[in-house]
């Protein structure tokens, strides 16, 4: 559990581009960590970057003056009804038969210790490390829950993209990986590599790691010697056709899904894209149907382990109450936390509303969080994989408060 066997993806391309690996990336790459545990429950943490405006995915059209704060913008469309209180965005068509079928539910007026500043990096960093404002970031609250389970494994806890996911990095052993890059190679070949780089325990390892993936999710690109096209252009004309195949949200979420049905048990990536300073109605539509994309890719290719898992998607804050005179909001504090899987125990929207005369306002801009984000998590990880309330406290989240109690998300 203290072994550390993590290799950027930036440092595993530059060591296989060297010797010659057919390699193709896609320059807009969404960072994915998975890490196997045991059970049969999995969990898939997506990170939404740029501070998602939760007032506009769930609607609180029953306030009397929710209307009046955002004129022509999220008021004015037709929505989903969720309640007698709140609607969905009318873009989640696909989310609220989720919905209808209680595996979709939300946390409103949430957010993380973070507060005044409002930096995106800053943020970010807090809702990952799942520290409070002033705490140390060194690592990441999935790495510490993982570390509190006996029996898990190295098998896969996979950085996918140009950036390590801080909420996986820790001291818990994992390893990394590249859906969009595409590994082929002889066995004449892969014998010669394993001997040039024997004496480099970080190279060899994540050599080891590249086939070993690839021989799980694409074997057709580990070939015999007489298999391997003698046209270069050829070589990277399929590396390139894979790494289409991973492009996007879809193919990162299919990717994921491959993983879960095998060793994988915890998982995350994110989603950017939701800054909406502005034209919010046309920017907040496009991210908001990247994540019903990858929702709905997890449940349609997950088959019967659907109903084992659980998809949590968390922003670093939300947005303002008002909208701007760009027609867009700017970075508030209190936001919404969507929950979607088998595991949850959906049609159900959790937390206290604050409502939104000045006056209930944090700052008398912003949507006053009401609940702790990290509760929802906590009570993912206590439904699913039997944390403690010590473990929660004291190594999970170091000084969060379970006193509140924890909201009744999992079936």
């Amino acid at each position: 559990m203290t072994k550390h066997s993590s290799i950027s993806r930036r440092a595993f391309l530059k060591n296989a581009g060297v010797l010659g690996c057919s390699l193709a990336a896609s320059p807009l790459v969404t960072p994915v960590s998975l890490a196997a545990t045991p059970g049969d429950h999995r969990l898939v943490v997506i990170v939404l970057r740029g501070g998602m405006d939760g007032l506009d995915l769930v609607r609180p059209v029953g306030d009397p003056l929710f209307a009046g704060l955002r004129p022509g913008l999220s008021s004015d469309d037709p929505a989903l009804p969720l309640n007698d209180f709140y609607a969905l965005h009318p873009a989640a068509d696909r989310l609220h038969g989720l919905w209808r079928t209680g595996e979709l539910a939300f946390g409103q007026a949430v957010s993380t210790p973070y507060r005044d500043k409002r930096s995106h990096f800053d943020g970010q960093d807090i809702l990952e490390a799942g520290v409070g404002q002033n705490g140390a970031i060194r690592d990441g609250w999935l790495n510490r829950l993982v570390q509190t389970m006996p029996e898990s494994q190295l098998r896969t806890a996979l950085a996918v993209g140009r950036e390590d996911l801080l909420i996986l990095s820790g001291d818990a052993a994992t390893s990394s990986w590249s859906p969009d890059v595409t590994l082929t190679l002889s066995e004449a070949t892969r014998v010669l590599m394993e001997k040039v780089h024997a004496s480099d325990p970080l190279f060899s390892a994540a050599l080891g790691e590249a086939v070993e993936l690839t021989d799980v999710l694409h074997p057709e690109l580990l070939l015999n010697a007489d298999e391997i096209p003698d046209d270069p252009a050829k070589i990277m004309s399929d590396a390139m056709m894979m790494a289409k195949e991973h492009a996007g949200t879809k193919g990162i979420a299919s990717f994921t899904a491959d993983m879960l049905k095998q060793d994988t048990r915890i998982a995350s990536f994110s989603i950017g894209g939701w800054d909406t300073h502005v034209g919010q109605a046309r920017n907040f539509k496009r991210a908001l149907l990247n994540l019903q994309d990858a929702i709905m890719t997890l449940k349609a290719e997950l088959g019967p382990i659907w109903d084992t898992t659980t998809v949590m998607a968390m922003t670093e804050f939300g947005r303002t109450v008002r909208q701007n005179g760009s027609k867009g909001t700017d970075h508030g504090t209190g936001g919404t936390i969507v929950m979607a899987g088998g595991a949850i125990r959906g049609g159900t929207i959790y937390g206290d509303w604050p409502g939104l005369a000045e006056e209930d306002l944090y700052n008398r801009r912003d949507l006053m969080p009401t609940a702790d984000i990290r509760l929802y998590a906590a009570a993912a990880m206590q439904g699913l994989f039997s944390a403690t309330p010590s473990e929660i406290e004291s190594t999970v989240f170091p000084g969060l408060d379970l006193s509140p109690g924890l909201p009744s998300i999992i079936a």
